[in-house]
């Protein structure tokens, strides 16, 4: 919602704006004009994910994640295989072993199958934890260069297509919450 108002506030600032700066332009004699350089304030957009796939270090990142994951699934695959081992031998021998080993046996079978699932959690993690760690460097940096090239090209507000939200708002941006805050008469 506060995307939108702000999308609409931008859009209504330029559009008001411009017939102005136009009026402005055409009453200033071109040596005027030639000696002061137009102030561009416009929105613009980025895909943080388009250019997170352009850095070179993102494919030797992926390779490690994809050789970290299929380790974790031949370590799983392992213990699957002497789960199923386990469970086939005990419905092989259910009606010759006596109650307490079928107990301990059931007890066995289900101590594994949470171990596996613990398993699977912790390598989830890991590899998540790893994905984060490999990829916040770059997202840094593709964070900071946004911010210069707001700052540099003049733009009033960057919109990260990949994610909802705003990359980038002007230093000069006003903040209109205490405005706000007046008007609904709240502190």
């Amino acid at each position: 919602m506060a995307r939108k108002a702000l999308l609409g506030l931008s859009i209504a600032v330029l559009l008001t704006s411009a017939p102005v700066l136009a009026q402005q332009v055409t009453q200033q004699t071109p040596q005027r004009v030639a000696q002061q350089p137009m102030q561009r304030e416009t929105v613009a957009y980025v895909n943080t994910t388009e250019l997170l796939n352009a850095f070179p270090e993102r494919e030797a990142a992926t390779q490690h994640l994809i050789t970290l994951s299929q380790n974790y699934k031949e370590e799983l695959e392992l213990m699957q295989s002497e789960y199923n081992k386990k469970y086939s031998d005990y419905i092989t021998y259910q009606s010759s072993l006596a109650e307490n080993i079928k107990l301990r046996r059931m007890q066995e079978l289900t101590e594994l199958e949470k171990k596996m699932q613990q398993f699977m959690d912790l390598a989830q993690k890991d590899i998540e934890t790893q994905e984060a760690s490999l990829l916040e460097p770059l997202m840094d940096q593709i964070s900071k260069a946004i911010q210069q090239v707001g700052v540099e090209q003049g733009f009033t507000v960057i919109y990260d297509m990949a994610n909802p939200g705003i990359a980038f708002v002007t230093p000069k941006a006003v903040d209109a919450n205490p405005y706000v805050k007046e008007k609904l008469g709240i502190n």
